[in-house]
């Protein structure tokens, strides 16, 4: 998955925002998002970040918090 997929999913699953392409149009490109779906989607973005970090050093999710 590009890292274009990964922050459209997390815009479409935590915001609610079909595309992240500019649409010209004030009505298609500025959303209001609750503050709370601002946090999930920063979460979901971190953790993916994390995964992507574990994965890189070969290791996988639980092995990484075991040794937190």
């Amino acid at each position: 998955m590009s890292i274009n997929d990964l922050f459209t999913r997390i815009a479409q699953t935590h915001l609610h925002i079909e595309t992240l392409e500019t649409r010209h149009r004030d009505s298609l490109d500025f959303h209001d998002v609750g503050v709370w779906c601002v946090r999930d989607a920063l979460q979901a973005a971190f953790e993916a970040g994390v995964a992507e970090g574990l994965r890189k050093a070969g290791r996988t999710k639980k092995e990484g918090q075991a040794k937190q």
